[in-house]
């Protein structure tokens, strides 16, 4: 007597099966076509995207080389395809080496490219402050002080990569610029700094003596 209720229940299943498959068959098949298609697509991914940066990081060693070559025009033509063309990384890097070039003889074009690095959201904090610092740099023996303040300023922070070079060019600019209060300002906050390295410390000391002495009230 079991061995007819297994039977009927197994002939249940069954067509419960029967009619889940007539409902969702194509459901279950489109189902299972997408799962695949969707691993072998991200594995299609990874491999074009390492084959980009792997492509990119060739052409950017041989840009590299062009500069060794004293090839500057090619270097900064090669390094700007592939600051248009790269994967991000190195599209950032490209952009910078590419304004480094352009610096030689174009300063005004070199403040431009650095000046689209430091205001790419999608470039590291040390890229985009690098950009920042090296714009300003090209910038210090012309600009005003008011420019140079507004472009290093914020990179002054003690929590910034390279607050101690932007410090010291704000310090060359407002003396420059004969702004000797904003001058000490400066140089005070390097040689007050425990983290301030000693070769600069021994340069603002310089031009400290430059300084006019403080007025005594």
């Amino acid at each position: 007597m079991s061995e007819i209720f297994d039977e009927v229940q197994e002939e249940v299943r069954r067509e419960q099966l029967r009619k889940l498959w007539e409902r969702y068959g194509t459901l279950i098949i489109t189902v299972a076509f997408l799962i695949v298609a969707g691993v072998g697509g991200w594995r299609g991914y990874l491999y074009w995207e390492g084959k980009k940066a792997a492509d990119a990081g060739s052409q950017f060693e041989a840009a590299a080389q062009l500069v060794e070559q004293k090839k500057g025009a090619e270097a900064e033509a090669a390094f700007l395809k592939l600051a248009a063309e790269a994967p991000q990384g190195y599209r950032t890097l490209a952009k910078l080496r590419a304004a480094a070039e352009l610096g030689t003889r174009d300063v005004a074009g070199a403040v431009k490219l650095y000046d689209e690095v430091a205001a790419d959201r999608n470039a590291g904090q040390m890229e985009q402050d690098l950009a920042a610092l090296r714009a300003g740099s090209l910038l210090v023996d012309t600009a005003p002080y008011a420019e140079i303040k507004q472009r290093l300023e914020p990179l002054t922070g003690a929590d910034r990569a390279y607050r101690h070079s932007a410090r010291e060019l704000l310090a060359v600019s407002a003396w420059r610029n004969k702004d000797m209060t904003a001058a000490r300002q400066w140089v005070d906050q390097i040689t007050t700094d425990a983290q301030s390295p000693q070769t600069l410390r021994s340069r603002m000391e310089a031009l400290q003596a430059l300084l006019p002495p403080v007025a005594k009230g």
